[in-house]
């Protein structure tokens, strides 16, 4: 699956590296979700409240509209050649640019927040090139994501606006 959505990308991937990329995608794509989780974390508790005072107020209480977390509810990849306005402007101030760029939208209990994530490389281990460390073994995998909330909703300005000043 990964493998073929790289060839209708227009990359060239190799089938026998495979088996290396896709542990590397999967880990990046679980600390994305890690972060997304913590960013939702302080508005799940209140939209589960909302939730059941509306189910209350229909005095239907099914269970298959409980709200149990933040769902995954669509992503693109939009490569690195599309960049998001801070990727942009850190690109400006001399940054290194992201190597790739994901939109993605949870559903939070109903409510849909998009979210933006820049991909970084992270900083090398050592300084003695090549794919190994010092005692022989793979190197640690060093990435960075840059993961928060896309400031075209009320709710990602909200969010981002409670994050900054700590309340959230």
């Amino acid at each position: 699956m990964f493998f073929e959505a790289m060839r209708r990308k227009g990359h060239d991937p190799r089938a026998g590296d495979m088996q290396a990329v896709v542990p590397i995608h999967n880990a990046v794509n679980e600390r994305a979700w890690a972060e997304i989780k913590a960013w939702e974390a302080p508005w799940v508790e209140k939209a589960r409240q909302q939730q059941q005072q509306q189910e209350e107020m229909k005095q239907n209480s099914s269970s298959s509209s409980f709200c149990d977390g933040p769902r995954l509810h669509s992503f693109s990849g939009l490569g690195g050649d599309k960049l998001s306005p801070r990727a942009r402007f850190n690109t400006l101030l001399g940054y290194q640019a992201p190597f790739d760029r994901h939109d993605w939208v949870v559903d939070r209990c109903g409510t849909r927040v998009e979210y933006v994530i820049d991909f970084y490389a992270g900083r090398g281990f050592g300084s003695g090139g090549g794919e190994r460390g010092a005692g022989g073994g793979a190197k640690p995998l060093s990435f960075y994501l840059d993961v928060r909330p896309k400031l075209n909703s009320w709710e990602g300005v909200k969010m981002r606006a409670f994050r900054a000043v700590g309340m959230a």
